[in-house]
């Protein structure tokens, strides 16, 4: 990554699930992402694990998909949720109004909301999560 800063190339990451078959829904990805609010649990995530029917089906991996037209920023009546470059979206919490359109417009059900502060809870895309995950269900790539 070194050689990108030096040249002033910034590359843009975002989470992908490489394969959701081999999750065992241990849910330690969501437990790391909790940590970056140095709190303990699952709430404040950004990225779910759930189950698809039952232990024989197996787990979905939910995980913002860093859009390269978000819909949630489109629907955002404050530019709260600003378009990051290479997809995805950042959130400027101090505009945002708590609608929720954001959180309605994902077509991908990975805007979570934070009833604590009463603000969705948006990935930073920190890959904090994927090294967590036991069985590399996950991972931080450089969008291309």
């Amino acid at each position: 990554m070194r050689i990108y800063i030096e040249l002033g190339i910034y590359l843009t990451k975002r989470l992908s699930v490489l394969d959701s078959d081999l999750c065992v829904g241990c849910a330690s990805c969501m437990l790391a992402c909790t940590r970056r609010f140095a709190e303990v649990g699952y709430g404040k995530s950004a990225i779910h694990v759930r189950s698809a029917g039952g232990m024989e089906k197996g787990f979905i991996v939910v995980v913002c998909r860093a859009c390269l037209e978000p819909p949630c920023a489109k629907v955002c009546p404050e530019d709260a949720l600003v378009p990051r470059k290479g997809g995805g979206v950042i959130l400027k919490p101090e505009k945002c109004i708590a609608c929720g359109y954001c959180v309605e417009a994902c077509p991908f059900g990975a805007i979570f909301w934070d009833e604590e502060v009463n603000k969705p809870i948006i990935c930073v895309y920190c890959g904090y999560c994927a090294n967590y995950c036991p069985y590399n269900v996950i991972a931080l790539e450089e969008v291309r």
